[in-house]
């Protein structure tokens, strides 16, 4: 099943079981469209231009809350996987806490710039992680 946007219940269960002291790690799957879809007339560009032009609109919107890309990498290929399962691109971006997640992507800002990450990506999974917890 194809997921671009959080679902509203999948991110209210996120944020009811995280901790809200704690720094969040952020591992983006992305998977590019061959050409951007936007909704409105944006331009056109591939899935992946969107995504770049993305990343860099957003930028100031992640430093804002005080979180960084800690690392971002195109993807190789699934060693454990079901067969048809590929991404283009990895994505890490650590954020001081989930409440500083959510003041993000609920920011006028954020909410301006995401038409671009929606239009670009086919396909992505976005998981949420706490470092050193076992």
């Amino acid at each position: 099943m194809n997921a671009v946007n959080p679902a509203p219940e999948q991110l209210r269960k996120v944020l009811a079981d995280t901790p809200k002291d704690q720094p969040v790690v952020m591992l983006n799957l992305l998977r590019f469209r061959d050409k951007a879809n936007y909704a409105d007339d944006s331009g056109d560009r591939s899935g992946r231009e969107a995504y770049q032009l993305y990343m860099h609109e957003a930028a100031a919107c992640v430093s804002a809350v005080g979180a960084e890309v800690i690392w971002s990498g195109r993807s190789l290929g699934s060693l454990i996987a079901p067969p048809d399962e590929s991404w283009d691109q990895v994505l890490l971006v650590r954020y001081p806490s989930i409440d500083a997640f959510m003041t993000m992507i609920e920011s006028s800002e954020y909410k301006g710039v995401a038409k671009h990450r929606t239009a670009a990506l086919s396909d992505s999974r976005l998981v949420a992680n706490l470092e050193g917890q076992h």
